[in-house]
Parts: structure tokens; sequence; C-alpha cells
């Protein structure tokens, strides 16, 4: 049977970056027996996105295909492409990557059949400088996920967690039946809470489904200098408490009384906690990985509060 597989690329405003990307893929090898395309879904791009895709589909005649989205939040991009995609199999990567020319036969090769959902492939850093010393890429204080950065070894396996959203690919059916992207995750104008990605993969492992991570699908993932900041991190950790909270799905009150209220007591309680054991590190890896769960946890607080603000 053939596989027919629709990569899924969506854009905002990184024209002269995603050229890199596209031209990545299209140096991509795969058997004669796959048929494939790149959909890019542009998520209404002021800059010279649309040229750049359509100078790539006129020099690849039936490779490249040009969509817009005007609705911005690259979950919408995201569905929008899940919709239009004409693959069985549904792989994505991001503008700020180059994939290396198996990547894309080496991520798909294990979906010909129902054994696996998904795969998710290894995600390694194309450093712009040198990484700050406070910053742990490794051990339990590691940070490279906040990167974008996956990289579980060199030995294919079962997957234990979701994989990132710029290295992963799943049959099309997993979307018909499971939905698609939550459209309150994703980053989007005003917002940087994320975790879109990791919570489909979530979704389908909470459902029994089986997930493969493939270390021989490499993607290079670009790390510009303005993210090897701490202010960075410290607004990465913040948005990934809110975004926590919203996949927790909601319970009913307490004896009439909102049960946030409770939960913003609680994880109060937890931020003192936190604060305490990040103010008595001194080593500076654990010191700011200490201080992250305590942005995270304001987070949570933050996000409690606005659902029972919205609530009300």
């Amino acid at each position: 049977m053939t596989m027919k597989i629709t990569v899924i690329l969506c854009t905002y405003n990184r024209c002269r970056r995603l050229a890199k990307a596209l031209a990545s893929a299209a140096d991509s090898i795969l058997p004669e027996s796959v048929a494939w395309e790149v959909l890019v879904v542009d998520n209404n791009s002021s800059d010279q996105t649309r040229d750049v895709v359509e100078d790539f589909c006129q020099r690849y005649p039936g490779r490249f295909r040009y969509l817009l989205e005007p609705q911005q939040g690259k979950s919408y991009a995201l569905n929008t492409g899940i919709k239009e995609a004409q693959g069985d199999v549904l792989a994505f990567m991001d503008d700020d990557v180059i994939v290396e020319p198996t990547w894309l036969r080496n991520l798909t090769a294990a979906l010909n059949d129902d054994q696996w959902a998904g795969t998710g492939g290894r995600i390694l850093p194309e450093w712009t400088c040198s990484p700050p010393h406070w910053l742990a890429l490794d051990g339990p204080c590691n940070l490279a996920g906040m990167l974008a950065l996956f990289d579980l070894g060199e030995d294919a396996a079962e997957l234990d967690r979701p994989p990132f959203g710029t290295n992963m690919a799943f049959r099309k059916s997993m979307f018909d039946v499971y939905g698609d992207f939550r459209t309150d995750f994703g980053p989007c104008p005003g917002s940087e809470i994320r975790n879109e990605d990791t919570e489909f993969g979530r979704r389908l492992m909470a459902a029994g489904e089986r997930l493969r991570y493939e270390p021989s699908a490499v993607v290079y993932h670009l790390v510009p200098e303005a993210r090897l900041k701490k202010e960075y991190f410290l607004a990465f950790w913040f948005d990934h408490g809110r975004a926590g909270v919203r996949e927790v799905e909601k319970r009913p009150n307490i004896c009439g009384i909102p049960r946030n209220y409770f939960r913003i007591l609680k994880t109060g309680a937890l931020l003192a906690v936190r604060t305490l054991h990040w103010i008595l590190v001194w080593e500076p890896q654990r010191r700011f990985y200490r201080k992250g769960w305590v942005w995270m946890t304001a987070g949570e607080i933050a996000e409690f509060y606005r659902q029972s603000i919205n609530v009300e």
C-alpha cells in the first residue's frame, strides 16, 4: 500500500528562516512508493512569507502547497493544515528548523500500520552563541525542553512522554478519533501559552495509544541568543504553569464554593515553600531551576484566579 504523507509547517513572519526550512525539506529522500507534500500554513504573516512559499511551489511543482489561515494562533493554523492535508500520515515541523534528508522517511516509517499512533524524533540545537553558565542542559536541572530540544538517546523505544511539535508525526485518523489541537493552547499574539503539541500527545497516551521514539529522525532547532536570557525562561515557566492548569479537567465545586479558591490557597502555600527552596540554594544551575519552579507556581495561581473570575 502506498503511503501518503503531508508535512504541515505553520509559519508567522519568519520568511528568511522559513526559506532555509523549506530548502531542507525539499532535499528529503523517500522511497518512490511514498507520495508526499509539504503544506505551508501562513498564519496571516505581514512579511514576504507568501512569496517565499510560492517560489518553492514553482520550483518543486506538486511538492509544496501554500495555505492562508487568517485566524491568528498556531493551533488554528495547525487545525487548518490537518483539515486540508492529503496524506494518511501527518508530520509536523516548524519554520525555524533544518531537517536531515532522511528525517521524513525515518519519522514516518513505523506508521505503515496501526501498531503506532505516532512518532517523535530527536531535536538537536543549532546554537547561535554559547549557553550561559546558569543553564543546565542535562541532569536533574535540565531545561533543554524549554528550548524545544528533545533527545532521549540513540535507541528507538516506546515513548513515555509526548514528543515536541517540531518533530512529530501521527496517523491522520488519530485526529478523527481524538480531535484537533486545542485552540486555548498554542502561541498567538498576546499569549505565549504553548503545550498544544504535548497536550495532544498526552491525550493519545491517556487513551492507550502507543507513540514511538525514533532517534534517526533528526531536526536542528535554531536557538537564538534572545532565548538564552533568564527573562525568556521565567516567562516560559509562568506560561507553562498556566498551561498545566488549563490542561486539567475542571471539577465540581465544593459545598458551593468554587474549587479554584481552594486551589489558590493550596498553591499559595506551595509557592511559599518553593520560594524558600530557591533562596536557600547558591549553586547557579540549581538556583535558577528552583527559581523557575517559583515562577511556574505563580503562573498556576494566576490561571486559577483567571478561571474563577470567568466562572463568576
